[in-house]
């Protein structure tokens, strides 16, 4: 199995988004990217540990880091109903899943690394440019609340092509159900 080390590049606030930011991740040579959206919560966890605010230090997250003894990885293996899925793993092969929100701030505060599946890097991920003006962001990585978001606003904006296929996915995720 192919896996891509991940590396984290920046977090961009959602404009209209209600608190959404988008987190892009890249591959370490900056060729590809993965968006991520995340809620206002974490969008502030991530800036404090980006802008290195001193007081995370002695933060629960940081705490606990720094009591692992093991080896670790971060492996994200799959995409269900618009989540990542991502297990964290020890060197003796234990592993827990985690939110990929969290596995993102694990990896800012640790040097514990973050791989992706290489096939579900080619089918998830964007040419990077780091002077783009805007984020692609697959829908299959939303959720539902969002896609139906998404689908009013096609539809006032009269972007008939976006609304189908906003409505499709909507419609694929109901039929599982």
């Amino acid at each position: 199995m192919k896996r891509i080390q991940l590396r984290y590049d920046s977090i961009q606030q959602v404009v209209g988004g209600e608190g959404l930011s988008v987190i892009i991740l890249t591959d370490m040579e900056r060729k590809n990217a993965l968006s991520i959206v995340c809620d206002e919560h974490m969008t502030h966890q991530l800036l404090m540990r980006v802008n290195k605010v001193k007081e995370c230090d002695n933060m629960l997250p940081e705490t606990l880091v720094s009591l692992l003894t093991d080896k670790y990885e971060l492996m994200i293996f799959g995409l269900y109903d618009g989540q990542y899925q991502v297990v964290l793993m020890d060197e003796f092969g234990n592993s827990k899943r985690i939110r990929m929100s969290d596995a993102i701030l694990l990896t800012l505060i640790s040097e514990i690394p973050l791989f992706i599946e290489g096939t579900l890097m080619g089918r998830q991920s964007v040419s990077f440019d780091a002077n783009a003006k805007g984020i692609a962001i697959p829908i299959n990585t939303m959720d539902v609340s969002r896609l139906k978001q998404a689908l009013q606003h096609a539809v006032e904006d009269e972007n008939y092509e976006l609304a189908s296929q906003l409505r499709d996915e909507i419609s694929r995720r109901s039929d599982k159900e």
